[in-house]
């Protein structure tokens, strides 16, 4: 075991932290590449003669979790828990340098245990900015911004997962991930529509379109990648039209479907939905519109198209004959 400390040991007093092993953990030392995910507890202490606690996470519902390369804000927590196996417990005392930013990181997650909205900032300028607004709001971390001091982190590593062996959180995909995701999300999202599962259906098609929409934002408009990107989510749109539509909300649908009609303005899909929404939304005016326009481009839809419209024809006789009655009582009166 103290082979085991001291081969960690050298490289980290190189970088200014110390490592201690409390509690041995199991098995070997993980392979922690890009995007493993680590859940741990941390507690983070002064190095005074009180050992003043500073955070505890124990004290709060849920652990910490970090992704391995996604830049946490206080680098030193990776590299420090990149030392470590699962199971194990151990502390690190980092050089005021390495700590500088833990005022920043302590402040958001007090903000996020207390349900306190967090404000993005990045590093140095983050930290001149808290200054100048007067603090992070917390005394103690802002002693920490006025005298930067070393700190010491005890860490107790929970589970140690490899990026295949669990759900990505869509903030953690790159590029290439998305891309990925899209047509398996669609795919999905088709299989719960089948099932009747409308509601959960909805909601893979909504993913869908938000990863093809942070993806085209990384293209110039009318190019050939964001055309194709724009193809996948015209269609994909459709299908999340036709979800909102089966559950009654109407407005969403009037839009999702005018934005694939601006891009493709005789889709017979997207006029025929548009139209029946029109008729939920009750604006009878451009149902009828979008219906004539239905029998128009596709003849098939004639007896369907007609049905429609004979129903709307009696759904119109029905509020003309309450509203006329309103009317009635409100000049009786």
């Amino acid at each position: 075991m103290s082979a085991k400390v001291e081969m960690v040991h050298d490289p980290m007093q190189r970088l200014g932290m110390q490592k201690k092993i409390i509690h041995a953990g199991r098995g070997m030392l993980p392979d922690f590449v890009e995007g493993t995910k680590v859940k741990f507890h941390y507690k983070t202490r002064k190095c005074n003669e009180e050992q003043t606690v500073l955070d505890d996470s124990k004290k709060h519902d849920k652990p910490m979790e970090i992704i391995i390369g996604k830049k946490f804000k206080l680098e030193c927590w990776e590299t420090c828990l990149q030392t470590m196996c699962n199971g194990e417990v151990a502390s690190f005392t980092v050089s005021a340098t390495h700590a500088a930013t833990y005022p920043l990181v302590a402040k958001n997650l007090r903000d996020i245990a207390h349900n306190k909205p967090v404000q993005e900032r990045k590093h140095c300028c983050g930290m001149m900015q808290m200054a100048d607004q007067g603090g992070t709001g917390y005394s103690d971390l802002n002693e920490l911004l006025k005298s930067p001091q070393k700190l010491e982190f005890i860490f107790e590593v929970l589970d140690i997962q490899q990026p295949t062996e669990y759900k990505k959180e869509s903030w953690t995909l790159n590029e290439k991930e998305k891309q990925a995701a899209v047509p398996k999300l669609k795919e999905e999202g088709n299989t719960l529509y089948k099932a009747k599962k409308t509601k959960e259906a909805s909601e893979k098609y909504f993913e869908a379109i938000s990863y093809l929409e942070t993806l085209m934002l990384k293209e110039k408009p009318r190019d050939e990648i964001w055309n194709k990107l724009n193809e996948q989510k015209l269609v994909i749109l459709l299908n999340f039209a036709q979800c909102k539509l089966v559950l009654n909300d109407f407005y969403p649908v009037i839009e999702h479907t005018s934005t694939v009609l601006e891009s493709d303005k005789d889709n017979v899909k997207a006029l025929y939905r548009r139209a029946k929404a029109h008729v939920g939304a009750w604006n009878p005016k451009e149902a009828r519109e979008d219906f004539q326009r239905v029998l128009e481009l596709d003849q098939t839809l004639t007896k369907t198209v007609q049905k429609e419209l004979n129903e709307l024809d009696e759904k119109q006789k029905v509020k003309d004959e309450e509203d006329k009655k309103k009317l009635g009582k409100l000049f009786s009166g």
